[in-house]
């Protein structure tokens, strides 16, 4: 029994290496389908084509900002020609607001691939229209006055704040631009892990069109020109 479990320990170890090397060729080769679809020019052709027929939309929701914004409107006024200045009127409005972003998977997406590594450079980052909570909207004066017209700069306020909300939703940008990075990393990983065998060994970098400081997505140097797709083709 002794010399018989020696000799299989043997005639395993003995084809170990040949089989070590079988295996190291074949995951060599399973890794050549992502490089060759971008040296084809197939990747962005492909990832339009599931982005148009992913479940029928054409936005990939990245971030969603839940906060209570507080409105704030001042009104100054004078009698006699300007001669006379009026107190300062001062109003806000309180409401919980729901900030929706998204990235149009209609737009165009470009992509370079470099050894494992997948850039994307994304679409900017749009975002819907704010859900302001109206049910729970707290109207107050904060500086008022006998001689104006408070209630009617409370409905003044009221009619601007669909535009006030406009405004402070582009301002959340920055807080939401990392948590929309990474919706979009993953989102792109999970599409190449599905697309190619080797897909899911590739790591994704993902910046935005319009983020601050962005220098354009460009090959490597000593990276092949023609791994780049053509931007056009998205």
């Amino acid at each position: 029994m002794l010399c018989g479990s020696l000799l299989y320990v043997f005639h395993t170890l003995s084809r170990a290496p040949g089989a070590v090397l079988e295996q190291g060729r074949a995951a060599l080769a399973g890794l050549e389908r992502v490089a060759a679809a971008f040296h084809a020019g197939t990747v962005t052709t492909a990832f339009a084509r599931y982005a148009t027929e992913i479940e029928g939309v054409s936005r990939l929701q990245v971030a969603t900002l839940r906060q209570v914004e507080v409105f704030e409107r001042t009104e100054e006024a004078t009698l006699f020609w300007g001669t006379v200045d009026l107190p300062e009127l001062v109003v806000s409005a309180r409401a919980p607001v729901e900030y929706t972003y998204y990235l149009d998977l209609d737009a165009e997406w470009d992509f370079v691939h470099e050894n494992l590594t997948i850039r994307v450079l994304a679409p900017p980052i749009r975002f819907n229209r704010p859900a302001v909570d109206v049910s729970a909207i707290r109207y107050e004066v904060v500086r008022g006055s006998l001689l104006r017209d408070e209630r009617g700069a409370l409905e003044r306020l009221a009619r601007g704040m669909t535009v006030l909300a406009h405004l402070r939703a582009r301002e959340n940008l920055p807080l939401v631009r990392e948590t929309a990075r990474q919706a979009s990393e993953r989102f792109v990983a999970n599409w190449l892990a599905w697309q190619f065998e080797d897909g899911a060994a590739q790591r994704v970098e993902v910046r935005f069109r319009d983020e601050p400081g962005l220098e354009s997505l460009s090959a490597p140097a000593g990276a092949d020109p023609s791994a780049a797709p053509d931007p056009g083709s998205s």
